[in-house]
């Protein structure tokens, strides 16, 4: 059993060259590290081209197990030395498991609106983990799906694929450059505009969010633009007590798609887990 250990080796090269973001766009390939996002990766069918192994850290059986199924059926699979795992990894204490998967975004065209669906639409956030963790969320809260807005960081880095801890597998995450098409498709599936901001009309508590819709944040700075909010139908904000100004906007999403998922459940649509 070969393990490398050279930093030169075309595989270590190449996973290095994928952490750039541009390299992924033109390679339609991105690196997924941990055993729960490599894990969630194969099970939800995503095309590996290889498994990267530090056989001295991995020491979960059952990740050694899919490692072992994966190879059997004709997954390349390549073993590398903890030292050179480590240099490769972005997290503290690595697993020794990662993946180079084929895929990336897809369009408005991949999602499928339904009289129940929630769309999450992100507008220009530049933090991967903010990115991933509402992901995550939309994920656990049972939205149908998370819309990338104009220019937004990178769901498909590493940080982004860290925090969603794998439900980037688990349901569509699209984009779109412009409002315009953003706009013009939700108005030809008759989904609603539901809007997060500080100076929103109505409480959130009291808001009347009737599906399907879309509900929308803003850049963790600037917030939603002027033509977006205008566009809502329906502008809500989070009563807050204290001095704090505002909510980071990762556990703003949190409180926006758990009050969804709480009336869902309440009015008896979904069963409680």
């Amino acid at each position: 059993m070969q393990v490398i250990t050279s930093a030169a080796n075309p595989v270590v090269k190449r996973v290095r060259q994928l952490a750039d973001r541009k390299h992924r766009r033109r390679q339609n390939a991105f690196v997924v590290e941990g055993l729960q996002p490599v894990w969630r990766a194969v099970s939800a069918g995503w095309q590996l081209e290889m498994l990267i192994v530090a056989p001295d850290l991995l020491t979960s059986r059952p990740a050694i197990d899919m490692v072992a199924d994966l190879e059997r059926d004709e997954v390349p699979v390549t073993r590398v030395s903890a030292d050179i795992f480590h240099r490769l990894s972005d997290r503290d204490g690595p697993a020794g498991l990662a993946a180079i998967v084929h895929g990336g975004l897809g369009g408005l065209n991949e999602l499928a609106v339904t009289a129940d669906s929630v769309f999450v639409v992100l507008h220009e956030l530049q933090n991967p983990g903010n990115i991933g963790t509402i992901i995550r969320t939309a994920d656990a809260a049972g939205m149908a799906g998370v819309i990338l807005l104009g220019n937004t960081a990178d769901p498909l880095s590493g940080p982004a694929i860290k925090a969603s801890m794998g439900s980037l597998f688990a349901l569509p995450v699209v984009a779109v450059a412009e409002p315009a098409e953003l706009l013009s498709w939700a108005s030809g599936n008759g989904l609603r505009l539901v809007a997060l901001t500080g100076g929103g009309s109505a409480e959130l508590w009291a808001a009347e969010l009737d599906r399907p819709m879309l509900v929308l944040f803003g850049n963790e700075g600037a917030g939603l633009p002027e033509p977006l909010l205008a566009a809502a139908e329906l502008s809500v904000r989070i009563p807050m007590t204290g001095t704090a100004e505002s909510l980071n906007v990762a556990a703003a999403a949190a409180v926006v798609l758990y009050e969804l998922r709480r009336r869902e459940s309440a009015a008896g649509r979904v069963k409680p887990s």
